[in-house]
């Protein structure tokens, strides 16, 4: 396969169906059964799972939910090495093992070293991550070897520059509030994927869900250029339409969410200038009202001793700040939170774990000490059960 010349679109399942929204693990079966079946039938095949999504669950929910379903030449499966997860040399072939009977499959069509940082690039160095994929690939149980990458650029160039003979593309966070971000800088990290010859899959188009629920003056923007497109095509259509990008991946939870991203590139058109300038104007719009730009991956979540509910709580944050800024339906679900077993935001021991995993490197710690000041600081909270 040419990934360069290809434009095509993937299901990300980092965010399937569940039950019971406080549980993870819950997986809603019938309804993804369903999502996965339309996705087919609309043209489309590859899947993109991990080890650690969904409480370590995800991958085989996939299995019960695709593998066992359809005949292998029928889909392609991506999945993730956890690059926190592994001790050494011998854990990667245990867990590399464990994922391919999880999958229940013999190879993976593509599989990644899953966020890629300085945290944990030291210790790739260390236990041969590079060497390990390209052998995995060299016996044929990996058609495609990749990394998804989390830092900044410079990091990435050293990565292609020392281990680009061992990786056949890279998965990168590109959308256009991160475009040229300081935090992500995507714009960047594109170029340096082009540099090197690597083609590029596409992660978060939709920041965590956040560019399909845009300000009302920015969806007026959209609406007013393209009345019948939905605010989400915009954010796969600019993703998919830079230079070097082949997949673009979604994770997607509803009917709605697979015709309509399906139907955008079924039929797709790369953005032309003027709509390139609507997203312009669109993204000063969204950036004057986010005040955390938290996509909710939760991984700041795995670990946390306090069990702080930081994804939530931001998201709670992020709409209060969108209104008024005062008192409003959302401190009632922060009460309900922090009832749910969940520690408060001042319940925060600053430990930095968090801050450690997190891909957008954001200052949690310091976000949590204004969710502490809205939050804790107008009424009381109830005491846990």
């Amino acid at each position: 396969m040419d990934m360069m010349k290809e434009k095509n679109f993937g299901f990300g399942c980092m965010r399937l169906p569940v039950l019971d929204a406080s549980d993870q693990t819950t997986f809603d079966y019938e309804e993804i059964e369903k999502l996965f079946d339309c996705f087919l039938e609309q043209g489309f095949s590859y899947f993109d799972t991990a080890y650690t999504y969904h409480g370590y669950q995800a991958e085989k929910a996939v299995k019960k939910a695709l593998v066992d379903r359809y005949p292998r030449e029928r889909f392609q499966l991506a999945t993730k090495m956890p690059l926190r997860d592994f001790k050494d040399e011998e854990d990667l072939e245990k867990i590399f093992a464990e994922q391919l009977e999880n999958c229940g499959v013999d190879y993976f069509d593509f599989y990644l070293l899953h966020n890629m940082g300085h945290n944990v690039y030291d210790k790739c160095c260390k236990n041969h991550a590079f060497d390990f994929v390209k052998n995995k690939k060299d016996e044929g149980k990996i058609k495609a070897v990749g990394m998804s990458f989390h830092d900044m650029p410079e990091l990435l160039e050293e990565i292609l520059e020392k281990y680009g003979d061992r990786l056949d593309f890279v998965q990168l966070q590109i959308n256009y509030i991160d475009w040229e971000q300081a935090n992500v800088q995507s714009k960047r990290c594109v170029e340096i994927a082009n540099k090197y010859q690597k083609p590029v899959i596409v992660m978060e188009p939709c920041k965590g869900g956040t560019l399909t629920n845009v300000p009302e003056e920015a969806e007026n923007l959209m609406k007013e250029y393209h009345p019948d497109a939905s605010v989400a095509s915009w954010a796969f259509r600019f993703a998919a339409s830079q230079k070097g990008v082949f997949m673009v991946l979604s994770g997607m939870n509803t009917m709605e969410q697979v015709l309509d991203n399906t139907g955008t590139f079924q039929n797709f058109k790369p953005l032309d200038e003027g709509e390139y300038e609507v997203i312009r104007k669109v993204a000063e719009i969204i950036n004057k009202k986010t005040a955390v730009p938290c996509t909710a991956c939760e991984y700041c979540t795995h670990g946390c001793p306090k069990k702080i509910a930081i994804p939530q709580y931001f998201a709670l944050y992020n709409s209060i700040m969108r209104t008024s800024g005062s008192f409003s339906s959302q401190q009632v679900y922060y009460n309900n939170i922090v009832l749910n077993d969940h520690g408060k935001a001042s319940d925060c021991i600053k430990c930095g774990k968090c801050e450690q995993a997190c891909p957008q490197h954001l200052s949690i710690r310091e976000y949590l000490g204004k969710v502490e000041e809205k939050f804790e600081g107008q009424s009381i909270i109830p005491v846990r059960k």
